[in-house]
């Protein structure tokens, strides 16, 4: 983990409070992090946001993201709808680090109404320190476009 990654974190109005408890964090931690939104409780709709980070990563202005909707289903679909994203949606540091470690997930897909505070915290810590295997791993990964 590079202290110096810099991360495009986003979410929608479910995922506001987790968001900037999680932009704390990270930056306390050492992490550059661009918030590309939401600012406020007003409903919005989450593809944007999931596109907002898709194109930070795109075009090189972050190595890596995370995304956070109520449930992070909807936000996840939407993040891989996006060319050489990879979101995993995880509940638990085991299924962080596997997104990682056998799929090299470039985006962290979180659900607020699922998961406390921690072990959001914790998912993260999991996913931005593992790195990728490869091997035979990457036969598959390069398979998915």
């Amino acid at each position: 983990m590079a202290l110096q990654e810099k991360l495009a974190i986003a979410s929608d109005h479910a995922g506001l409070d987790l968001k900037s408890s999680l932009v704390r964090s990270l930056a306390e931690q050492g992490f550059e992090v661009m918030d590309l939104g939401t600012h406020s409780t007003e409903s919005v709709d989450y593809p944007d946001y999931a596109a907002a980070v898709a194109d930070a990563i795109r075009d090189g202005q972050a190595q890596r993201g995370i995304l956070i909707c109520g449930s992070g289903i909807g936000i996840s679909i939407a993040a891989n709808r996006h060319p050489g994203i990879r979101a995993a949606l995880c509940h638990d540091t085991t299924s962080a680090r596997l997104a990682r470690q056998h799929n090299d997930a470039n985006v962290l897909a979180l659900g607020a109404r699922l998961i406390g505070p921690q072990v959001a915290e914790d998912c993260v810590l999991a996913f931005l320190s593992t790195p990728f295997e490869g091997g035979r791993h990457l036969r598959r990964v390069e398979k998915l476009g």
